[in-house]
This record gives C-alpha cells, sequence and structure tokens, in this order.
C-alpha cells in the first residue's frame, strides 16, 4: 500500500492525537459514548438500519465509529460501510488506539487493515475505506449513503473537511430521506449543509460540546 500514513502523539499514553491537525481522534471523556451519541443516536441508529442500508463516513481515523456501527447494528445487515481517509493510521497505531475499548470485537478489524485490506466484509458489513483527499474522491464516488458519518477533525484545524463545496458533495451522495449526523455546530458547517439540501438542527452535544449538528435530506 502507498497510503500516507496518520502522524501521532499519545495523550495520558493511550489517547491518539493528530500531530497534523493538532487534534484527538476521539473524546477525552469516554469515545465509545461520543461515537453512540453523536453518529449513532444522531442518525437513527440501530432503529433505521435494514438491509441494504449505506453509511458513509468522512474521517476513518481509528475505526472506532465502524466498531461501535457494528455492535449496535448486530445482525441487522447486510449493509454497507463507506469511509474516506486522507491519512490511514498505521496498524500499530491503531491496535494501540483501540485497546482502550475492549468491550468491542476489534480483531477481526485489525487483521484485516494489518494485511493492508481497504476492502473487506465485517460480519454482515461490506466495508470500503477510501484512501485519498475527499475532495478529490467523494465527488469520483457513485454510491448513495441512507446515514453520514461527518467526522472530521475540528473545522477550525481541518478546514477543508467542511468546506462549502465538500459538504455539496455529502448533499449529493445522500438518498432521499437520508441523514448526517456531525459533533460539531460551527455556523459555517450548519449553513453549508444547509446549502446542500438538508434541513439542519441543532442538538445537545456530547459531554464538554454544548451542541452538535444532525440533517436530513427531504
Amino acid at each position: 500500500m502507498n497510503d500516507q500514513h496518520a502522524e501521532l502523539a499519545w495523550r495520558g499514553g493511550d489517547i491518539p492525537l493528530s500531530t497534523r491537525f493538532d487534534d484527538p481522534y476521539f473524546s477525552l471523556e469516554s469515545g465509545l459514548e461520543e461515537t453512540r451519541h453523536v453518529f449513532l443516536r444522531g442518525n437513527g441508529l440501530p432503529e433505521r438500519a435494514a438491509p441494504g442500508f449505506h453509511i458513509a463516513e468522512l474521517g476513518f481515523g481509528t475505526g472506532l465509529n465502524l466498531l461501535a456501527t457494528l455492535d449496535a447494528l448486530g445482525a441487522r445487515g447486510p449493509i454497507r460501510y463507506t469511509s474516506f481517509e486522507a491519512f490511514p493510521m498505521a496498524h500499530a497505531d491503531m491496535a494501540r488506539a483501540l485497546a482502550v475499548f475492549p468491550m468491542l470485537e476489534a480483531a477481526p478489524l485489525l487483521d484485516a487493515w494489518g494485511q493492508g485490506a481497504r476492502r473487506f466484509t465485517l460480519g454482515k458489513v461490506a466495508v470500503d475505506i477510501i484512501v485519498g483527499d475527499a475532495r478529490d474522491t467523494l465527488p469520483a464516488w457513485d454510491g448513495l449513503a441512507d446515514a453520514w458519518y461527518l467526522d472530521g477533525f475540528s473545522p477550525a484545524k481541518n478546514p477543508e473537511l467542511w468546506s462549502e463545496g465538500l459538504m455539496a458533495e455529502v448533499g449529493r451522495h445522500t438518498a432521499p430521506g437520508g441523514t448526517f449526523a456531525t459533533y460539531t455546530a460551527a455556523g459555517h458547517v450548519r449553513r453549508a449543509l444547509e446549502a446542500a439540501g438538508f434541513t439542519v438542527q441543532r442538538s445537545a452535544g456530547y459531554g464538554r460540546k454544548r451542541h452538535m449538528s444532525t440533517g436530513r435530506k427531504p
């Protein structure tokens, strides 16, 4: 693989921090609970999940969102999970990060990742990690998502992943009735998603984050 790996530092020995974007990969309080609150409940999951359901994500990171989705959706598949990631994490770093969550079954993901696979199946979930700058790879994608996890680094530190143009592509690649959820409530992000065709709502965030954003495409 020619992946340009993520560059990391570690906070408290077990929380990965992107040195490129100076931002942690998950909540300092509880990454798993944040994922469940923001991305699963924010998209009405697992209730909405049905065979053929397609989840898409900006920012694969440690794979925590995928594992939390597998844990929550259980036998509701088959479903598809497509994630766009510019800087994939090295296998050893991913294993170290996910060791914080022993309640999740990380071994199958780590096995596939360690073999260099970026397209693989975990249980009833068909996973496709599309490596590269999402500003290039998302416009070229031919899929439609039923739910989006918008999980790039902070808009203040990674503005490229929250631009009006990229949010327009998120809207263009969302099925009618599809949704998004994100931890950020930044005004320019919400306006970009509204311009992309979503009805956007602000709701209670997780932990220290007072607000988050969700939306639905009519």
